[in-house]
């Protein structure tokens, strides 16, 4: 069997699958379980995590975590490498980017991964997972045929994978794609990013500093506004001026005829937030955006545990 690790700024997923398929439908998962993010203790606490569910997800269908054949990781970033071994420095989990303003927990930078997991397990591939969300989404999803996209994620925090002429950009330290950490709009004294910033593209929309902006987390806005309210309404459309302006810089910047949109604050309110988003993309330049596709992610809420398989698809 493979594991498959979803690994996110609110919860952490672990899957089982006992084969990787290579045809038009990704393999089912064999069982699959689910904790919030640890965010406490010592800084090898998510990597502990991450083994302890490997080891409950085994213990649910009898095997060991010996007999995995490969494990792919799929998580969010950036990456540092220390001593060629990635460390997640993610702004939702690492509390000592921003510090107190975040009032995320701890201390954290950076968090070892790839280190106490190989160690453990052997065979693994970590990717940035909205990188790894790209290669399933051309694999079995809403990119299929299309060498000229993007992913983009909507979630507690925003990202980005890339495709360019069929080639999936992964950069120097596998952060291709960080538009998230991206400035589209003047600094707002209110948007502060767990990365620091202040007025980037996840400090003013992702669901991770929505309350902590506008005092309303994305569910109850996204209500409010389906439910008439004016106020709420026309905070998601700034929202969505905002995302649109990240989508059309990465069509100007790369001639992308396709764009998945996935995570949580999109896939729970796309039927809002996909024409708002369509429309705003299609008020820039024509040249640019003529032809562009936005789609929902093909493998929806999936798309996680799918991202992961990809990684080690291939691998027998």
């Amino acid at each position: 069997m493979k594991a498959c690790v979803d690994i996110g700024g609110t919860k952490v997923a672990v899957s089982l699958v006992d084969d990787a398929s290579s045809g038009d439908l990704p393999a089912p998962m064999a069982v699959r379980v689910v904790e919030p993010t640890v965010k406490t203790g010592e800084v090898d606490a998510l990597a502990r995590q991450v083994l302890a569910l490997i080891d409950t997800a085994c213990a649910r269908v009898g095997i060991e975590r010996s007999s995995l054949v490969a494990t792919g990781v799929s998580s969010c970033g950036p990456f540092v490498l220390i001593d060629d071994g990635i460390e997640v420095a993610n702004p939702n989990i690492c509390g000592g980017l921003a510090g107190s303003p975040r009032g995320i927990g701890n201390a954290w930078t950076h968090i070892p991964l790839e280190a106490p997991l190989r160690a453990a397990l052997g065979r693994v591939r970590i990717a940035n997972d909205a990188v790894a969300a790209l290669v399933a989404e051309r694999r079995w999803g809403a990119l299929k045929g299309s060498d000229n996209c993007a992913y983009v994620t909507w979630s507690t925090g925003v990202g980005v994978g890339l495709c360019v002429d069929g080639r999936v950009l992964r950069g120097k330290n596998g952060n291709a794609g960080h538009a998230g950490h991206s400035f589209v709009v003047d600094g707002d004294p209110a948007a502060v990013c767990g990365c620091g910033n202040r007025g980037d593209v996840e400090s003013m929309i992702a669901g991770g500093s929505l309350e902590h902006r506008i005092g309303r987390d994305a569910a109850s806005l996204m209500a409010a506004a389906a439910g008439g309210d004016a106020q709420a309404d026309a905070a998601v459309q700034r929202l969505c001026e905002i995302m649109g302006r990240l989508l059309y810089n990465l069509t100007a910047t790369l001639d992308l005829q396709r764009i998945s949109l996935g995570g949580s604050v999109f896939l729970n309110h796309s039927t809002m937030l996909l024409p708002r988003l369509e429309r705003e993309l299609h008020r820039y330049f024509p040249a640019l955006t003529h032809g562009l596709e936005l789609r929902a992610a093909g493998l929806a809420d999936k798309v996680g545990d799918y991202a992961a398989l990809a990684l080690v698809c291939d691998d027998r």
